[in-house]
Parts: C-alpha cells; structure tokens; sequence
C-alpha cells in the first residue's frame, strides 16, 4: 500500500487508509477557509495556488489540486469493459457506486507497467460543460501534498507546433526544493467525449 501521507487541519491520514469522509471534510474545510491570492506582479487572482496531490508516472511528478480528489486508495479488482479505449481500465464498484477508471499512463502515451504495492487509484471529481462526474485515476505512486504559492508556479512553456492538446489540461509548472512538478487541471485531461464515454460507464 502507499506510504504517502495527507496532513490536512493538523492531522494526519496515511493514504492508503484515507476514508472519504476525512478528505472530504479537508476539502469543505479548504473551501472555506481559500482566500484569494494575487500573484506577484499582477492584479489578477492565480486560481492555481493552493494545495496540491503529487503523484509518479515514471520519473515524472505530477500534481493535481487536493480540491478535486475524494479518495485515494490501493490498486484492487477493475472489472474489464469490452469495446472502451486501451487507457479505459474498466469500473470498479465503491460502496455502491460504478466509478470508471483510467490508467494514466496509457492516457498519457507512457509504456504499460505492471501494478505493484504503490500502485495507487486517486479519486477525482471530474467536471466539463456537460458532465460531473468520479473517475478513478490509476498512478504509479502517491507523494506528497504541497502548498504552492503564486511565485512557486510558471506558466507552461510553448513546446512548440502539435503540442496544443496537451497544453490545454497543463495548468502550469511548480518549482519546489530544485525539482519541477507538472501541475495538471484534471477538468481537462479528457476530453468532452471521453467523459461522456466514462460517464456512460459509471451508469451501467
């Protein structure tokens, strides 16, 4: 199971015991307590500082908003789908409820690795025009939470022609103790039509 740990209110949760009642109550406690903040040399608020999740796909760090996730929890049974994208895993059922999941990896155009003891599914609540709705994100391990402040985050490099899609779900990139962390905006990782897929899923 993972070792990362979520400290939230002055408390502590290991992740892989984390229940959704304690994140949740982290996250109404975040929401009400978030001010904004103005990023340095800018009138505008910077809605990307805050705090963040990280987790590893390779040698890679990523990070998502600590307000999106629900849940996090160790690898278990996925019950397959047939005829759903390569990165579409299948479903899983969580106290009741059909959440699809995704392998992030495979989202990401990464090679396929074998689930081990760290692998972990982070529950995000995913929102778009048309749909809201719990995915489970399969990763290859969780890190940290991190509170970023405006002058920790860069606006993402131009990486030039044919990059555009996947500069659209990058929020930006966060330097933190010599390391660079890509900060994803997981509303849109996938697109309006894959979540209307994944969102047909979860109704099964």
């Amino acid at each position: 199971m993972p070792s990362a740990v979520i400290e939230e209110a002055g408390a502590r949760a290991a992740v892989a015991g984390s229940s959704p009642q304690t994140l949740q109550q982290g996250n109404e406690s975040r929401q009400a307590s978030a001010a904004p903040v103005e990023r340095q040399g800018s009138g505008a608020t910077d809605r990307r500082v805050g705090k963040y999740l990280t987790f590893l796909l390779g040698r890679e760090e990523f990070a998502i908003q600590v307000l999106k996730v629900k849940e996090i929890m160790g690898i278990q049974d996925i019950t397959a789908v047939p005829q759903t994208p390569a990165y579409v895993k299948g479903v899983i059922n969580l106290r009741g409820k059909v959440i699809p999941v995704v392998d992030s990896r495979l989202k990401f155009c990464l090679p396929e690795m074998e689930y081990t003891r760290r692998t972990c599914i982070i529950v995000v609540q995913v929102q778009s025009a048309a749909v809201s709705l719990q995915t489970g994100i399969i990763v290859d391990e969780v890190s940290e939470v991190l509170n970023l402040a405006a002058g920790d985050i860069e606006d993402t490099p131009d990486f030039g022609e044919g990059a555009g899609a996947a500069a659209s779900y990058l929020l930006g990139m966060a330097k933190v103790k010599g390391k660079v962390k890509i900060l994803l905006d997981i509303d849109q990782v996938l697109s309006s039509q894959e979540l209307r897929g994944l969102d047909a899923l979860a109704r099964i």
